[in-house]
């Protein structure tokens, strides 16, 4: 098939599969949910939870196009709530048949966006929750919204064994627009069957009363007089900041495929984690040599540290409870992204298997990054600077009351970056008044924001300049007494990290650890091993101890680094199936202890946001960023942005106080 690609008022949308990692297209998820609609298992109120591109083996991709790659298959997770099962099926485009079908006993499948909306429908005719209302003061029933969370798992409670279940918690609204988080129903929580759509129990210990003031942030309504925020009225002093490209973006597309300078590379996308990386490699002497076989967000979750009864449970696993690609936004011009903007939409579908499009999902440009190197020789004041750029793919999702936008950012000198910002709302409960939290902060009268973190894992499928690499550590440590009289010297040592169970790493500021990912069979002109190193950013670990629930069911999060054998069935750092489940994911698969030397490796990277919530991130958070960066070590011959050119002189006004000297002084 050849790639067909097109224009939309969306964005880049792709018509037709040309390539065998292109995401499914519409049409192709309509056939997929033609053929499972013929099974006798399926009826009108199985749930299609899960359409998915069933990715070709590493080594037929690899081979493309000089070897056609055998057929091209979906993936297909369903629920059947009369029968209360789960199945798994795959489907061959290329054959127009179902290949594969099982039932898989014990898990419960992610939740639907679907069940969600039905939830709250089913507890809003629920008497219980009606009477717990009224009794708070609340005459209007309707003017509530009620947000559904999974449960977690809970061994000791018998009310969970093989039930598909959802917490409803409830937030009271004071008119249109209204932000409900500013007076959540503490106390109070409905326990939901999503098989059944029934109310299985209502839990109602009584709370403080709804607090006074409203947590509006839109322009319209930051004025109100019952509004508490710092603020009443929109600042009128900032100027515009007009980014132009004249000559247009530095990067070429054809259908999923990107070329920026020497980078290389081919966008993806998956219900579950959204934005994928395929095949990344840099351009070098007329050649492309990988770097990154496949990079993408596993997992992310979301500990509360509050044991009150709407906060207890808070243990969710957004990717594979939610999926952060089925909530992603639509992105705006001038707001989410900012530039010369090439857009890409991306196809997702219903709990009925019928394709939705999201326009606008995947954002791209180019930013300017500030001086990418620079030097003065101080002796003649001749100086010589070049601009860094980096190339910028980004998606945001609303998961809840949380945002995260997820980027990707490729460097001229070769980096590769990958950054999360949180942002959106804090998950709120309420005090009574005069009194202040124990377990978080608060943020405005009679409410607060609870202790809580943020995990995320991502998984990168490496192949340093080819499939087969090792793993080191290196720490600095002081050399021995007898090397190091002064007590100063220092060196760099690295540790081969020979099999799964020593992969199993934690950061170490003190010693500056970091993580080399090389391929030993290479060399560089230096005689040493090609590689490249993964820089941590800020982290932090679990609070929660060992044993707890959140340590059995998010053991991956305990560690910042596993590296694991690859295997193509291992894509998820908590497991396939979280929801409901005691624990799987990294701990499992490492316990086969695979060698890790000079073989097909996975690196797997947990990086975290601690959040002890302030004032300041009420009404609405200010973005906040956490990540991590591979740098090459030793993958080029010496530093590869040396090519780039000089900047071109600005064009400030020639009034302008602030116009560049031709030594450049101005320029940071």
């Amino acid at each position: 098939m050849t790639s067909v690609s097109y224009a939309t008022t969306g964005g880049r949308e792709i018509a037709e599969s040309g390539h065998p990692l292109d995401p499914l297209t519409a049409a192709e998820i309509r056939s997929v949910t033609r053929m499972v609609r013929t099974r006798p298992e399926v009826n009108d109120r199985t749930r299609f939870v899960s359409i998915t591109l069933l990715e070709p083996a590493k080594h037929a991709v690899q081979a493309y196009p000089e070897k056609p790659c055998p057929q091209r298959d979906a993936f297909i997770v369903l629920r059947q709530p009369d029968r209360k099962t789960s199945y798994e099926a795959t489907v061959s485009l290329t054959g127009s048949q179902i290949t594969s079908w099982r039932q898989v006993p014990d898990v419960q499948p992610a939740i639907t966006l679907e069940e969600f909306m039905a939830c709250k429908a089913v507890v809003r005719e629920d008497e219980r929750w009606r009477s717990a209302l009224h009794d708070r003061g609340v005459a209007d029933v309707e003017e509530t919204v009620v947000d559904a969370w999974t449960v977690g798992h809970h061994r000791e409670d018998g009310r969970f064994d093989d039930r598909r279940l959802a917490h409803a918690l409830t937030f009271v609204l004071d008119g249109e627009g209204d932000n409900p988080y500013a007076r959540p129903v503490d106390g109070l929580r409905v326990l939901v069957d999503l098989d059944e759509m029934s109310v299985v129990d209502v839990e109602d210990r009584g709370g403080p009363p709804l607090p006074p003031h409203a947590g509006n942030y839109t322009e319209d309504l930051i004025g109100r007089e019952d509004n508490w925020t710092p603020v009443d009225r929109v600042r009128d002093d900032l100027h515009p900041i007009v980014l132009a490209q004249p000559e247009g973006p530095s990067f070429r597309v054809d259908g999923y495929a990107v070329e920026w300078q020497k980078w290389r590379f081919r966008l993806g996308f998956t219900p579950r984690e959204g934005l994928v990386l395929h095949q990344l490699g840099f351009s070098e002497k007329g050649r492309t040599r990988p770097v990154v076989h496949r990079a993408a967000l596993s997992e992310i979750f979301t500990p509360y540290g509050d044991p009150g009864l709407v906060h207890s449970h808070k243990q969710a696993f957004d990717e594979g409870e939610y999926g952060a690609g089925y909530m992603v936004n639509s992105l705006s011009l001038g707001c989410d992204c900012l530039g010369d903007i090439t857009y890409f939409d991306v196809v997702v579908h219903d709990d009925r298997g019928e394709p939705i499009t999201i326009r606008q999902a995947i954002c791209m440009h180019e930013e300017d990054y500030g001086v990418g190197w620079k030097h003065t020789d101080f002796r003649t004041g001749d100086a010589v600077t070049r601009r860094a750029r980096r190339l910028v793919v980004s998606t945001f999702s609303a998961l809840g009351n949380y945002q995260y936008g997820y980027f990707w950012y490729l460097y001229l000198d070769g980096t590769i970056e990958f950054e999360v910002k949180l942002t959106g709302m804090i998950s709120t409960g309420t005090v009574a008044p005069g009194e202040k939290p124990v377990y978080g902060t608060l943020v405005a009268p009679g409410l607060y924001g609870p202790n809580h973190q943020h995990f995320f894992n991502v998984r990168l499928d490496m192949c340093v300049n080819g499939n087969d690499n090792s793993v080191y550590e290196v720490n600095s440590e002081l050399a021995p007494p007898q090397d190091n009289p002064f007590g100063h010297a220092w060196l760099a040592r690295r540790t081969l990290l020979a099999t799964e169970r020593e992969a199993q790493r934690t950061i170490d500021p003190a010693h500056g650890r970091h993580w080399l990912i090389v391929n030993p069979n290479v060399r560089n002109r230096l005689g040493e091993p090609v590689g490249y190193k993964l820089a941590a950013g800020a982290n932090v670990l679990p609070i929660q101890a060992e044993g707890t629930e959140a340590h059995r069911r998010a053991g991956f999060a305990y560690k910042h680094l596993w590296v694991t054998a690859y295997d193509p069935a291992q894509l998820y750092a908590g497991g396939d199936y979280p929801n409901q489940h005691p624990g799987d994911g990294l701990p499992e698969y490492a316990k086969a202890d695979r060698p890790l030397d000079n073989t097909d490796v996975v690196v797997w990277y947990t990086f975290g946001d601690h959040h002890v919530v302030r004032p300041e991130d009420w009404p609405v958070m200010p973005v906040t960023t956490v990540g991590f960066q591979l740098k090459p070590f030793g993958f080029f011959d010496g530093n590869p942005a040396l090519d780039v050119p000089a900047p071109t002189p600005h064009c400030a006004p020639e009034n302008s106080p602030h116009t560049d000297t031709d030594d450049g002084r101005n320029q940071r």
